[in-house]
């Protein structure tokens, strides 16, 4: 397989009240209304899976996003964008923690 040129932006979210639907719900919304914008090229928007419990596998956070991009200058673009924006503000009371990976293409 060729490799492409893409940026993966892969946010892991903890919520404050990690036993609240409605909280999650909210999360979950807000997250799935970035695939608006016009630079993002993919979205995976889920939540920890029931996989076997390994030293190694991290399932404590809330929810996740992940998104990809044609390159850096599509990823600068979306964090300035007006709907990103509008997610954090009307989203980050809902957090505790936010943990961000940012990968470009070997």
């Amino acid at each position: 397989m060729k490799p492409t040129s893409k940026l993966v932006h892969h946010v892991f979210f903890w919520l404050k009240n990690p036993g609240s639907k409605a909280d999650l719900a909210q999360l979950l919304a807000g997250i799935r209304g970035l695939a608006q914008i016009e630079t993002v090229r993919s979205v995976h928007v889920g939540v920890p899976a029931s996989t076997e419990k390994r030293d190694v596998v991290e399932n404590s956070y809330s929810a996740s996003e992940l998104l990809t991009f044609d390159d850096v200058e599509g990823q600068n673009i979306y964090q300035v964008h007006p709907l990103h924006k509008k997610f954090v503000a009307e989203c980050s009371h809902l957090w505790s923690k936010v943990v961000v990976f940012d990968s470009i293409s070997a």
